[in-house]
């Protein structure tokens, strides 16, 4: 862990923080000495993250809720400012995805997700702006190439997640004056999370995806861990309202094809 990514004291609040890329970053930071909390739908997962988190010495609180109900998100970032105080790293990152065709999507599939990834983004950050602390705070959205590459069979993730990055952006103009950051992290593929093996549910296709990037690798869940303590970090302290790809250089050139092989099972 490089030196300057001390968050001793500091509080981390990870909504979707209970498995794949979000746990990733709730470990980062908890390993960096910072109080972990964490919220997610499930209570099973809730348990088990807190206390997985708890081993790295921190406090560590947990919440099960949905984002899309926002007098659940507004309960519980009251309770935890009641447990724990303030915010100093707010991370967003609750999100759904499935394959399908937008012709072979329904109305209410295409709305769940927009729901999920963009309208519960809105409600994280609003409800969580008034215990965010300023000057100083951190918040960090958690994009997707899918939100400036089309990608077949992904038209609800491309929707929700341009909505995401241009929040990132407008919220970035509007709490700057209070000194709060807002950033943008758009993963690419990483191994061992549940987004991966839905999208590339095949060894052929896992394979195809691996050699789209030009690191001819996936990501780690600890990575995008780094790269959210480095935006939160001192030396990150004048970065705001990007949208910064830790991807491998995947955005560049082969996502676009790799999607297109996920859609046909495979591809030379």
């Amino acid at each position: 862990m490089p030196a300057s990514f001390d968050f001793s004291g500091k509080r981390v609040f990870v909504f979707g923080g209970t498995s794949g890329i979000n746990l990733g970053i709730a470990e980062s930071f908890a390993a960096a000495g910072a109080d972990v909390s964490v919220a997610s739908r499930s209570q099973e997962k809730v348990d088990a993250a807190v206390q997985r988190l708890s081993a790295s010495g921190g406090a560590s609180y947990g919440f099960a809720l949905d984002v899309r109900d926002l007098a659940a998100v507004r309960d519980a970032l009251e309770q935890h400012n009641k447990d724990a105080g303030g915010i100093d790293v707010l991370v967003s990152g609750a999100a759904g995805n499935f394959p399908a065709l937008a012709n072979d999507m329904s109305a209410n599939g295409f709305k769940s997700v927009v729901d999920i990834d963009l309208l519960g983004s809105f409600h994280v950050l609003q409800s969580a702006y008034p215990y965010l602390t300023k000057p100083g705070a951190s918040v960090i959205n958690i994009s997707a190439p899918q939100a400036f590459l089309a990608m077949p069979m992904q038209a609800h993730v491309c929707a929700a997640k341009a909505g995401v990055d241009m929040l990132t952006r407008t919220l970035a103009l509007e709490w700057g004056a209070a000194g709060i950051r807002v950033n943008s992290i758009s993963p690419g593929p990483i191994e061992n999370t549940e987004g991966m093996r839905r999208l590339a549910p095949t060894e052929k296709i896992a394979e195809h995806v691996k050699r789209s990037v030009p690191l001819q690798r996936y990501g780690k869940a600890s990575e995008i861990g780094d790269a959210a303590m480095f935006l939160s970090s001192e030396a990150g302290a004048y970065i705001s309202g990007i949208v910064m790809p830790v991807d491998g250089g995947w955005s560049i050139g082969g996502a676009s094809a790799a999607a297109l092989a996920m859609t046909q099972g495979g591809g030379s």
